[in-house]
């Protein structure tokens, strides 16, 4: 009998050792201008689950990164991009939902960084299917005191992150307005260099820049995940991946 309590419990251990499994899901953006791997957030759920979702189905291949602006950011994810017409506006097109805002102290709009675009309403929920990956730029305590005293009514920006806006760069003043889901890990260049292409009046890229988005494999996060520290992320500190 205690043979077969003995043989139990190890089977109990090695089927939760293999049932683990990766604690983050990655995915990849690829586009004419490189590519970028990108940590999606635990601690935003329904964001992170959301973007799994369309990636699986395939939604945002053929999409467009149709809205870039340099030292800001660059946009993607309107379905309606996917037939859009040279210089046709774009921005509009959504999913027939929403997703609740998920604000967290500790994810703001450092350079790198995933979030979530959305339109005007009250509660802040997010588009169901549009983001941007902020380039940003780097920021003095001036400004961000000035910055302080205007655009953010007085809301105080910790110490901490102070830092990371004066030697990362990023743009404060989205913090708790828009949902940050996520990070580059790796390519962030991509970023810079589709916020430098040529645009029209409207920021829309004067030469299309659509995107595929796929979902790296479980071995892929499992790896990811020994490479990256969670509770480190520096945009700077990228890793080579294969």
């Amino acid at each position: 009998m205690k043979k077969h309590l003995l043989l139990f419990s190890l089977l109990l251990i090695a089927f939760g050792s293999f049932a683990k499994g990766p604690k983050n899901q990655y995915v990849r953006i690829s586009t004419s201008y490189g590519e970028v791997i990108i940590r999606l957030y635990n601690e935003t759920p329904q964001h992170r689950d959301n973007f799994i979702k369309l990636a699986k189905e395939g939604f945002y291949n053929g999409t467009l990164f149709h809205r870039v602006i340099q030292n800001f950011m660059i946009q993607g994810g309107d379905p309606d991009s996917k037939t859009a017409k040279p210089g046709q506006e774009l921005g509009n097109g959504d999913l027939k939902y929403t997703i609740p805002a998920e604000f967290k102290d500790s994810l703001f709009h450092k350079r790198g960084v995933l979030a979530a675009a959305r339109d005007d309403n009250p509660a802040k929920a997010s588009s169901a299917c549009q983001f941007y990956i902020v380039e940003g730029k780097r920021w003095t305590d001036g400004k961000l005191d000035t910055l302080e005293q205007t655009r953010l009514k007085g809301r105080k920006i910790p110490t901490w992150e102070r830092e990371w806006y004066k030697t990362v760069g990023g743009v404060p003043h989205l913090d708790q307005n828009y949902t940050v889901y996520g990070e580059v890990v790796s390519g962030l260049d991509m970023v810079d260099r589709i916020a430098a292409v040529k645009k029209d009046a409207k920021d829309r890229p004067v030469e299309d820049v659509p995107m595929t988005v796929t979902l790296l494999s479980k071995k892929e996060c499992e790896q990811l995940d020994k490479l990256i520290a969670p509770s480190l992320s520096l945009p700077q500190s990228e890793v080579a991946v294969k």
